[in-house]
């Protein structure tokens, strides 16, 4: 009589399976609703933070699951296999996460002027949730010149206006949306410029008296204010999201007319959490050398 041999069958790698697949569409899930529906930032960390919670479990019970295939030829090595597979991708986004938020200062905010960062012109705005964020303070802007000391202002050979049109045009291309400004390089005209008024005719009276002139205050918007208020440059803010994570930043651009020269700043910080995990740096990094490729030529020291 032939004996007949029955495999035990491993629970803990078709478990797995179940749980990988189901970390997996979750992740891709929220992703997406983040991307391109209306999930918020800090519920997207949270589902993210589940997801991989759960492949991780999948991956410890693929890991049993094999090696009861390998001890006593359990069934479930396939389905350990795919939960290993499925797991992968909510995995590695937990890695990448975990491994700079352990490596990379606590901070949201940089800038290439640490001493004397661009203020906001409208202080930007959101929900926090749980991710709540501190005050910037001196301290960080010293975590930010050890983590990033590539992160200079930039200075271009160039008057305001050509380079006032190049940054606006790598903001554009970048994906920045500019939502205000101040400091104006286009004034309504020289006043030099202006055609004169014309000379009175023969016949009027030189001595004539006239109207006694009184003295009013100066408008606000006329082209002397407007002049004045542009003296110290330009000052664009914007915001942006990331092309896959759709993660949202503020973004603080300033030029200032020096000489013969016009100098560059840009501050971005995070809307969300306390640590940027190095994105903010990475936004502004990108940014000024394209800004750089655009002025190629007119960059100084």
């Amino acid at each position: 009589m032939a004996i007949r041999y029955d495999r035990p069958v491993s629970s803990a790698a078709r478990f797995s399976r179940l749980l990988g697949a189901f970390s997996l569409v979750l992740a891709l899930a929220v992703l997406i609703a983040h991307r391109f529906g209306g999930l918020a930032t800090p519920y997207l960390v949270l589902l993210l933070i589940t997801a991989a919670g759960f492949a991780l479990l999948a991956a410890l019970l693929a890991a049993i699951g094999l090696r009861s295939l390998w001890m006593t030829g359990a069934e479930g090595g396939l389905a350990a296999l795919a939960a290993l597979i499925y797991a992968a991708f909510p995995l590695g986004i937990g890695a990448f996460a975990a491994e700079r938020y352990m490596t990379l200062p606590d901070i949201y905010d940089v800038s290439t002027d640490p001493v004397s960062a661009p203020d906001w012109l409208s202080t930007p705005k959101a929900d926090q949730i749980w991710l709540k964020r501190n005050l910037v303070t001196p301290e960080d802007r010293e975590k930010q010149l050890a983590a990033y000391p590539e992160l200079t202002g930039r200075r271009y050979e160039g008057a305001l206006d050509r380079v006032l049109e190049a940054v606006r045009k790598v903001a554009k291309q970048s994906g920045f949306t500019i939502v205000k400004s101040t400091g104006t390089t286009e004034p309504e005209g020289d006043l030099e410029d202006r055609p004169a008024k014309p000379a009175p005719g023969d016949d009027a009276v030189a001595d004539a008296p006239g109207i006694i002139p009184v003295p009013t205050p100066r408008p606000y918007d006329d082209d002397v204010a407007k002049l004045i208020r542009g003296a110290n440059g330009v000052t664009l803010q914007a915001t942006n999201r990331t092309l896959i994570l759709g993660l949202r930043f503020d973004i603080l651009i300033r030029l200032r007319e020096e000489a013969e020269t016009t100098f560059v700043d840009i501050r971005v910080a995070s809307r969300y959490g306390q640590h940027d995990l190095g994105f903010s740096a990475e936004v502004a990094g990108d940014y000024l050398k394209a800004l750089d490729a655009e002025l190629l030529g007119l960059a100084g020291g």
